[in-house]
Order: C-alpha cells, then structure tokens, then sequence
C-alpha cells in the first residue's frame, strides 16, 4: 500500500439554463463520478470548492453534496471570476481527499460543454 496524502480531483460540467434542478441535478452527477471514478468515500473527502459561473444563482452547487448525505464534509461555493468569452452556465469543483493515489492516477472528470476545457486531462469522459 502507498502512503495517504491529500490530492485534488478537478470536475467541471454545464447546465442548460439556471435552474436549481439542473444545477443540482448536474452537481450529483458530477460529484457521483468523481468519486466513483477515484474510488472516494465521503469519509475521505478533507473538503470540496464548488465555482459556479455569473449566469448561475438559481441554486447552491454545495446543496447536491449534502443531497447525497455527504453530512460531515467541509464545502464552499464561490463564484467564478467572469472572464470574457469563458464558458458559460459552468459548474467548477475542487475535490480535496485523502488517498493512497499518485498524483498521475487521479481521474479528473470532465462532462459535457465543461470537455472543452481540459481534453488532455479527460479524453474517454462522457
């Protein structure tokens, strides 16, 4: 077994409006396949950074987490710096955990629209 440290797993996906539905909806998602994918129980999880972009204030992206009885980890939204021409309706998380992975093993997931932004990260997310 290796050594636990702390890694962060990086996600993002967009929604189609600004709807607390879609938003929260699209977060669980997210949030159900970063953890699958890296293999992640909430217990492991030291604290999650939800960004949301401008145009999304319908809901907060933490509120999905808690839907998925993630009770005791730490979480904080914020919103995403407004840069001209970025995405749009974008839901960014920064998943901190505790694991025994290298750093080149975590599986940064990526979904919809949110692919264009790091395709040499996640070229077999759906």
């Amino acid at each position: 077994m290796g050594r636990c440290v702390v890694r962060g797993i990086r996600g993002a996906i967009t929604v189609a409006e600004n709807s607390a539905a879609e938003i929260l909806q699209a977060t669980r998602e997210l949030l159900i396949k970063m953890a699958k994918a890296n293999q992640i129980k909430p217990e492991q999880i030291a604290g999650i950074i939800f960004s949301a972009t401008p145009d999304l204030n319908a809901a907060f992206p933490a509120a999905a987490a808690r839907e998925l009885g993630w009770t005791y980890v730490p979480l904080f939204d914020t919103v995403e710096i407004a840069v001209p021409g970025a995405l749009p309706r974008c839901i960014r998380v920064l998943m901190l955990v505790n694991t025994e992975l290298g750093q080149a093993a975590v599986k940064h997931i990526y979904l919809r629209e949110a692919r264009s932004l790091r395709q040499d990260l996640t070229p077999d997310n759906t």
